[in-house]
């Protein structure tokens, strides 16, 4: 049911393993996660602003055409 395991494919996991506590160990990872999360919260709002910016001006300009009409 199960392969058997050789040396070389012991070998071949260990280092695979490795690999990944390194990848987990390293602390650019995180910084890189951290970054994304702040660029995501910058996008969100910047775009809150825009959209309230927009509907004020488009209220005010409503405002102008009610009044020349």
């Amino acid at each position: 049911m199960f392969a058997r395991q050789t040396p070389d494919s012991r070998t071949a996991n260990n280092s695979k393993m490795r690999a990944l506590l390194s990848i987990l160990k390293d602390e650019d990872g995180p910084t890189a996660v951290e970054y994304a999360v702040m660029l995501a919260l910058i996008i969100v709002v910047c775009s809150t602003v825009v959209q309230s910016v927009g509907n004020a001006a488009y209220d005010s300009l409503w405002e102008v055409v009610e009044v020349l009409d």
